[in-house]
């Protein structure tokens, strides 16, 4: 079996060895998918996760735009539209210096199965640019909006591809591409979800990822019959899944301990509760400032320059910020301090060596294409809200995606359950979400 999965890989290598993140992405869903194919006909010899892990389509296009002084500026523009198998292409855009084509692909690739996963008729695909949206003036960042959406425009649509946001795209950049596309087709229809609530949006979408983390993690602590009551958590990143992650926990009975952006974390010893939820809320969301103000506000709370808050003792670790932010060091500190759940509420946030560490200790762990899932599953009810010209209570989409987290949940549970009764929930997801991709493409034939 180890042959097969290193074949498979070379291959996999020779077609995009220099693109990393990818292959990491790769090599976790051949570990556990590969020896499935192999016990199961129906998937030999068609080359399935093959045709999967290449893109039905890469576009990639200059964005040119004009900055508050006249300057004009270029950036590059990708929507990698994976897998249409069960569904029309669904994905956020992401607007950062870091956007490549290698992140990119990873990111669709996951979620191809991330949305499988949720079982909602979608696809996987994602896009974005090497713009950044710090620091611009609103002026500057709809020109370049407007300019995006002019290309990203011709290979969109709501039975083509539905784009969402993604890091660097919120209400305000969604707001601007949708303007743009309703401009350029002359019609108003669910092409792109994180819309505002007046206009198509659906309730509950900015909290969806941070929220669906949470279910999951509950979940998973539903097994060893725990709960979040009084436990200490340690969350990374302090933007939307950060923040609403932290928000259910809160609801749940639980102690935020630690908030982070990529300059350094805070620590707050006597929890960070709601109203100083609200103040990171409004600090991140509107004044567009970095979590190291929170000191001035709480001057008894520490704060690290330059780390990550993988080594504050805790219960349960919910990464939240970037792929590959807790390495495998960090995970035996977790381990060590009593960590006892991890549940990852951003794309690939943990390196191949942290999830041996945790899988060694037999710790529950939820890879992000399982427990980050909410949000694009939320942003197939706002699809299926714009398509029936419908709209959902809040508690209505919040009882669905509760739903949806705990379906998933079970999926793992189903292919990820081993003999000695340890669930491997990165197996069990990888799995799940593969077989009906598969299954949809062997009916549709060699396309």
């Amino acid at each position: 079996m180890e042959e097969k999965i290193k074949a498979f890989m070379d291959e996999v290598k020779t077609r995009n060895g220099h693109e990393p993140e990818f292959i990491q992405a790769v090599q976790e869903v051949a570990e556990t998918v590969i020896p499935y194919i192999a016990k199961h006909k129906i998937y030999n010899g068609k080359n399935i996760l093959l045709r999967m892990v290449e893109p039905e389509r890469l576009l990639s296009f200059r964005v040119a735009w004009v900055d508050d002084n006249g300057e004009i500026h270029v950036n590059r523009g990708y929507r990698i539209q994976m897998n249409s198998a069960i569904g029309p292409y669904k994905g956020g855009l992401r607007f950062h210096p870091s956007v490549n084509a290698s992140i990119l692909k990873f990111l669709a690739f996951e979620q191809v199965f991330k949305n499988s996963l949720t079982t909602l008729p979608m696809g996987g695909g994602k896009g974005g640019s090497d713009f950044d949206p710090k620091g611009k003036s609103d002026d500057e960042v709809m020109r370049f909006c407007h300019a995006f959406m002019l290309e990203l425009s011709r290979h969109i649509g709501p039975n083509t591809d539905v784009p969402a946001g993604d890091i660097g795209v919120g209400a305000r950049e969604i707001g601007f591409l949708f303007g743009m596309y309703k401009k350029i087709k002359n019609e108003f229809t669910g092409v792109l979800t994180g819309k505002g609530r007046s206009w198509g949006g659906s309730l509950i979408r900015p909290e969806a990822t941070g929220y669906g983390t949470v279910y999951f993690a509950q979940s998973m602590l539903k097994t060893k019959d725990i709960d979040f009551s009084s436990k200490n958590v340690v969350i990374s990143g302090s933007g939307n899944v950060a923040q609403y992650a932290a928000e259910k926990v809160l609801q749940l009975g639980g102690k935020v301990l630690t908030l982070s952006d990529s300059q350094g974390f805070i620590y707050d010893k006597e929890g960070i509760n709601a109203d100083k939820l609200a103040y990171v809320m409004d600090l991140k969301n509107n004044q567009r400032g970095r979590i190291s103000e929170y000191i001035k506000k709480y001057p008894s709370t520490q704060y690290f320059k330059g780390e990550k808050p993988w080594n504050i003792a805790c219960d349960i670790a919910l990464p939240c910020a970037t792929q590959n932010e807790l390495n495998g060091n960090d995970a035996k500190i977790l381990i060590k301090n009593g960590c006892l759940c991890v549940a990852e509420g951003a794309n690939m946030p943990s390196t191949p060596e942290a999830i041996h560490e945790f899988h060694l200790a037999k710790i529950l762990f939820a890879p992000g294409k399982a427990s980050n899932a909410g949000g694009v599953a939320t942003s197939g009810l706002e699809m299926s809200q714009n398509s029936l010209r419908i709209s959902w209570t809040r508690e209505e989409v919040d009882e669905r995606l509760k739903a949806i987290m705990e379906d998933i949940h079970n999926s793992c549970i189903e292919f990820g359950k081993e003999e000695d009764g340890f669930c491997n929930y990165v197996k069990g997801a990888n799995i799940a979400g593969f077989v009906k991709v598969a299954d949809a493409m062997l009916a549709q034939g060699v396309i």
